[in-house]
């Protein structure tokens, strides 16, 4: 059986009767964690232990784990500093904010992976323009090169642990201040200002082996009257051909807001955004709703779509045992608790 174009949740720090037989439907894929699915290390492990003893190839199992205010897990784990700290880093000293985003990109991968988690949705590639309500302090900087530049290093960190990385939220969240998953966002811009501001820093890592890419619930008017998440123009033109990215296309959540505007019916939204060219689509935090979605959507079996998901598994398994014996972990680790407990501190790890 291979990977299924669905991504869903689960409710609790254990799998139910019911999430077995839903997890075993062959248009899921995936399954992604929230906060209230963890309870503890030890739980956290033999959970992600179950779901992918559940099918072969095993699902895939992610989670926003970026930093700052956007960390699922908390107890146990390091707390990560939100992404804008590194670009403040990066004003004064651009050589020490690469070494610091680097080690902070292996820090979340290697924590996860000791888990047996595949993938962060992460990083996120948004520029600041100061007025975006949900983007804020997660994107590194305003400049696209800055941005480009860091999340690079952030991204090495992250193939270093063995994890494969996701920009967000294509092709740029940051300029508009209404929040996605609670309003409908509309950019106003040119295409010719997105592309060229906000679409470089995906450009740049395109070149360099991103591996997926999250489109933005948001509509640019003056561009196309679809959200990007479901708009044929953006992804395969644009993000396909124009930019010949070859990686996996994640839907963003199909409960949000932003993705009202694509159908009442979850099956519909869910129609529409592989239609676009998303390869998996992700309904979270309503049951009813991806319950719908794998009545309601068609057979999908799409092979390239299948060898790109399968490339966002996660390799380079470790323990937490060994990992807690790792001398830069521990050096790491502890820095940024003293960074966490103490802001005004220097951010030096």
């Amino acid at each position: 059986m291979s990977l299924g174009p669905v991504m869903l949740d689960i409710n609790g720090v254990e799998l139910t009767a019911e999430d077995t037989e839903v997890l075993q439907h062959p248009l899921v894929g995936g399954v992604i964690l929230f906060t209230r699915n963890f309870e503890s290390m030890a739980q956290l492990e033999s959970l992600v232990k179950v779901i992918h003893a559940i099918r072969s190839p095993r699902l895939l199992i992610a989670v926003d784990h970026e930093g700052g205010r956007v960390q699922r897990f908390r107890e146990g784990f390091t707390r990560l500093p939100a992404m804008a700290r590194f670009g403040e880093v990066y004003e004064k000293d651009q050589k020490k904010a690469r070494s610091l985003t680097q080690l902070c990109g292996w820090m979340m991968a290697v924590e996860l992976r000791a888990v047996d988690i595949d993938f962060s949705f992460a990083p996120v590639l948004d520029l600041d323009y100061g007025v975006s309500t949900v983007i804020g302090d997660r994107a590194f900087h305003a400049q696209p090169e800055v941005v480009a530049d860091l999340s690079h290093a952030f991204i090495e960190g992250m193939h270093e642990a063995g994890m494969a990385a996701t920009g967000k939220h294509f092709p740029g969240h940051g300029a508009i201040a209404a929040d996605s998953h609670i309003d409908m966002p509309v950019d106003h811009r040119s295409f010719d200002e997105i592309y060229a501001r906000d679409i470089a820093p995906f450009r740049s890592l395109i070149k360099k082996d991103l591996a997926a890419i999250m489109p933005a619930h948001v509509i640019y008017a003056q561009v196309d009257p679809s959200p990007a998440g479901f708009s044929p123009f953006w992804l395969k033109e644009v993000l396909r051909q124009r930019l010949n990215f070859q990686g996996v296309i994640f839907s963003d959540d199909l409960n949000m807001q932003g993705a009202s505007v694509a159908g009442e019916n979850y099956a519909e939204r869910a129609r529409a955004a592989l239609n676009a060219g998303c390869d998996m689509a992700l309904v979270c935090n309503n049951r009813a709703g991806a319950l719908q979605v794998l009545a309601g959507l068609d057979k999908h079996d799409d092979p390239v779509s299948h060898v790109r998901l399968a490339r966002m598994h996660g390799r380079h398994p470790i323990s937490w045992d060994k990992l807690r014996k790792n001398i830069r972990w521990r050096s790491a680790s502890e820095a940024l608790q003293r960074y966490q407990q103490d802001p005004t501190l220097a951010l030096d790890f």
